[in-house]
């Protein structure tokens, strides 16, 4: 599909494309299951030849590789300007320092300096926050950024991987204290991980946030590859992590079937049911051989009927609160209603509107 369609990322004038290119997979480090430079700038030129223009790494992906590999890519081929460059930080890069990493006010700065250099360019256009930082005052992190993008090294910030309570806090307190907001949130998100819909993902959509799914085929479980009884060969990452469960395996099994019915790849109809929640969603694929790419960009047209189905295969089990705010909280919102003036034990159908995930 064409990548020139492009959404607006969060509240900001910030435009992207409907995917974003995860560049974890670039380059060569042990224990990193990457790919080549050669195959990382095949990768790179596909997805910008399609109008592509977003563009994630971080800061300790394959120990700093891929951002030295994408710095040496616009530097040789031009048109850095023409991209959204984003990038992370919070692991330390330099073990021993115990300043070398986290949300501190030095470390966010010497870690943007180093992010820099590599990438050969002065100024990122997304800067996200890898994990929570529970030892640094949420406020301190989130002046330090206002301060990154007065000084226009920085762009846009966001948060990875943060509870939805500290990203309240801090968004509020970025709200009431005019400093810089946050326009976004990477986080884990796909069909086989869904407990974001708790309560990350209803903040997001109330604060003006955009999802960007990392994982969003979980661990390549959704790409097609894993079928029952099949030996899976080509798999880097499931040296790692193994192979999908008996439950995981009946969500994989609807997104064959429906990859059949509109001839289209498994990858594409995962992601498609991603985008087709509510909210602005930006999926990152990630590949290590183009064909990865290929497969994840191929055109497919999925019917309310095919997200209905996949998101009944795929349900989750939510945590506390969550399961008092749908059925139950209708239930009881209408107890007592009377019929005819006689109390009714009878209750009306629940409405979309009543069910809250």
């Amino acid at each position: 599909m064409p990548l020139d369609h492009y959404v607006t990322l969060g509240r900001s004038g910030l435009r992207v494309s409907p995917f974003a290119l995860g560049a974890m997979t670039f380059g060569e480090d042990p224990g990193a299951a990457g790919c080549s430079v050669e195959e990382s700038e095949k990768i790179l030129r596909a997805y910008l030849d399609r109008g592509g223009n977003f563009i994630d790494t971080a800061n300790f992906y394959t120990n700093g590789h891929s951002e030295k590999i994408l710095g040496d890519f616009f530097t040789h081929h031009g048109n850095r300007e023409r991209v959204v460059l984003a990038s992370k930080f919070f692991f330390n890069m330099f073990p021993g320092d115990p300043n070398g990493g986290g949300g501190g006010r030095g470390s966010i700065r010497r870690q943007l300096d180093e992010t820099l250099r590599r990438l050969k360019t002065d100024y990122l256009d997304l800067y996200w926050m890898h994990n929570w930082d529970r030892n640094t005052p949420i406020e301190e992190t989130m002046r330090t950024l206002d301060d990154l993008v007065g000084s226009g090294k920085v762009g846009y910030i966001g948060f990875s991987n943060v509870p939805a309570w500290v990203t309240a806090q801090a968004q509020t307190m970025a709200l009431l204290n005019g400093w810089t907001p946050l326009v976004a949130l990477q986080v884990e998100y796909s069909l086989l991980a869904r407990t974001v819909e708790g309560e990350i993902a209803p903040m997001a959509r109330d604060l003006g946030m955009a999802l960007v799914p990392w994982s969003p085929l979980k661990n390549g479980f959704l790409s097609g590859k894993y079928r029952r009884n099949v030996q899976v060969g080509d798999s880097e990452r499931a040296k790692f992590v193994g192979g999908p469960s008996e439950e995981e395996f009946k969500v994989i099994d609807v997104v064959a079937e429906i990859a059949e019915e509109t001839d289209a790849t498994a990858a594409a109809v995962s992601l498609a049911w991603l985008r087709a929640q509510a909210g602005t969603v930006v999926p990152i694929i990630g590949a290590r051989k183009l064909e990865h790419l290929e497969s994840n960009l191929d055109e497919v047209a999925l019917t309310r009927e095919h997200v209905a189905r996949l998101s009944s295969i795929s349900r989750p089990e939510l945590n506390y609160p969550a399961g008092l705010h749908g059925e139950l909280r209708a239930m009881l919102q209408f107890a007592g209603t009377t019929v005819d003036g006689e109390a009714s034990n009878v209750y009306p159908p629940l409405l979309q509107s009543d069910v809250r995930y």
